[in-house]
């Protein structure tokens, strides 16, 4: 078996904590809009105070499209406008950090969907310079650990119902359930966590194999939805990193083109489960 990859190697490209990101420059110009936003609302305030004394309505009755009165945080009160459009901009640099990061390529759909659920929560940490520092630390101290474990999460998902799937390694040769759905108009893509898990083990090759993981729009699933649109005569897929033949009953055997970076995955599912690849050996 070939060594485990080092992080520089797998992490081509993103070796930096948060690349060459100015955190300075990001607090700074955040505060500062927040300040002016403060201001806009204050003037707008003052505003509507002068034109409903004349009887024409405040910012809410002309400040709005007729017909399009939605809400308006501009148009709220002070206090509560400016904790609203604080978070939302956190969330929007928040966001922006991670993906400049390069961390993202990194997880599984399970931990992205964890990512983007926290910034969805109460308890959304401010960006402050200490903030960033110490979040994107701790992402860049785990990040192997992190890539690791969108590995494993592949390993773990798959079916032990077939011979071909062993409960040690991944083989030359892999199945998985429910990946097609087959009627009379012919094959589709399944929609789901088996299309997660198929993009997870893409991407995982990809970095194991030193290369830039592609944009989701072009990734392995949006591919192979277009080759079976494309294709409705055939039943197989092939590219660099696999061929995948797909079957009426649902399932899909995914053959591995590159044995080395099979090597490299059982390398990181026996440091997980030792003496695994013992007793299959």
């Amino acid at each position: 078996m070939s060594d485990i990859p080092d992080e520089s190697s797998v992490l081509t490209g993103h070796t930096d904590v948060i690349c060459s990101t100015s955190i300075e420059r990001i607090v700074t110009g955040r505060n500062v809009a927040l300040e002016r936003i403060k201001s806009v609302i204050q003037q707008l305030d003052d505003l509507s105070i002068l034109t409903a004394s004349i009887g024409g309505g405040t910012a809410k009755d002309w400040a709005m499209r007729q017909g399009h009165r939605y809400d308006c945080w501009l148009t709220e009160k002070t206090q509560a406008a400016i904790k609203a459009i604080t978070c939302n901009i956190d969330r929007s640099v928040w966001r922006d950090l991670m993906l400049k990061s390069g961390m993202l390529a990194l997880m599984d759909a399970q931990a992205r969907d964890q990512w983007y659920k926290s910034l969805e929560g109460d308890e959304l940490p401010a960006i402050s310079e200490d903030n960033i520092l110490s979040t994107f630390r701790q992402l860049h101290h785990t990040k192997h650990e992190v890539f690791e474990r969108g590995i494993i999460n592949v390993f773990k998902g798959l079916s032990w119902d077939y011979k071909t799937n062993s409960p040690c390694c991944f083989g030359r040769k892999i199945i998985i359930n429910n990946l097609v759905t087959h009627n009379r108009w012919g094959f589709s893509l399944n929609w789901g966590w088996r299309r997660d898990q198929l993009a997870d083990l893409e991407r995982m090759l990809f970095l194991l194999d030193g290369k830039p993981v592609p944009d989701n729009r072009g990734d392995i699933t949006t591919r192979l939805m277009e080759h079976i649109r494309d294709n409705p005569g055939l039943s197989v897929y092939e590219d660099n990193y696999f061929a995948i033949r797909y079957f009426q009953k649902g399932t899909g055997h995914i053959t591995f083109s590159c044995p080395v970076l099979v090597d490299k995955m059982n390398d990181i599912v026996a440091k997980h489960y030792p003496g695994m690849l013992a007793k299959e050996l």
